[in-house]
């Protein structure tokens, strides 16, 4: 049987990759920047998840394909960040990222299938829309770059062995947030049936794994205001 870690390369092999650096164990949520040319190591400096565009542009009827590359994308960076608690030996949290990772792994297969038999005159790799670009336009769609890429996924650094729990749970409740976003969008201005039935899925799964990582971290001491920043979301309406 295929090992999930092959399946991930394989879903992922065309993807740019992605700039990763190791934080410290009380800092997870921060990426290495270069330091002054003084010779001196890298400084810590804040990783702002806010600059993560979740919104993939106007209602239009490039907006479907424009909403599963991005979604494939935001999924593939779940993918990766499950793979660091596979078989940890903390209870539970390797279990859930396994779930994790086979359920998006999933989507991701379908959301591809069904990107080839909306689209087929699509380009192979991900679009986004140019600048002031036509939503109905076919041709006012551009390669998405390295850092759109990048933001999707949400995974700019990789955890140490000692904090990587913590990372994973942090992380990804962070990085759940950001697909309730894009379903809420997608049930806004989406008018394909699938694509609905698929961002309700996704709320649904979504907040359910959210509230059992916030258990998780408060059974390690940890009840941040922030972790609660995506309940207005919870709601299907």
């Amino acid at each position: 049987m295929r090992s999930p870690l092959l399946a991930a390369a394989a879903l992922v092999a065309l993807m740019a990759p992605v700039a990763q650096a190791q934080m410290d164990p009380h800092q997870h949520h921060r990426m290495m920047a270069p330091a002054p040319s003084t010779g001196a190591a890298p400084v810590a400096a804040p990783m702002d998840h806010s600059a993560h565009n979740h919104d993939v542009g106007p209602a239009g009827s490039t907006y479907d394909l424009r909403w599963l590359d991005g979604m494939v994308q935001h999924h593939t960076g779940a993918l990766r960040m499950s793979e660091f608690v596979f078989d940890i030996g903390v209870p539970g949290v390797g279990a859930l990222g396994k779930d994790i990772w086979r359920d998006q792994a999933e989507e991701i297969k379908a959301m591809g299938q069904w990107r080839k038999a909306w689209y087929p005159e699509a380009p192979v790799y991900p679009v986004v829309l140019k600048t002031g670009g036509d939503p109905n336009a076919m041709a006012d769609l551009t390669r998405m770059s390295p850092a759109q890429i990048q933001a999707m996924q949400m995974m700019a650094s990789t955890p140490t062995r000692e904090n990587r729990v913590t990372w994973f749970l942090e992380g990804m409740l962070q990085h759940h947030g950001g697909a309730l976003i894009m379903a809420h969008d997608a049930l806004k201005k989406s008018t394909n049936p699938t694509i609905l039935r698929l961002s309700r899925n996704i709320i649904v799964a979504q907040r359910r794994e959210i509230i059992q990582l916030r258990k998780m971290l408060q059974h390690d001491g940890l009840n941040k205001p922030e972790y609660h920043a995506y309940d207005k979301l919870f709601s299907l309406n």
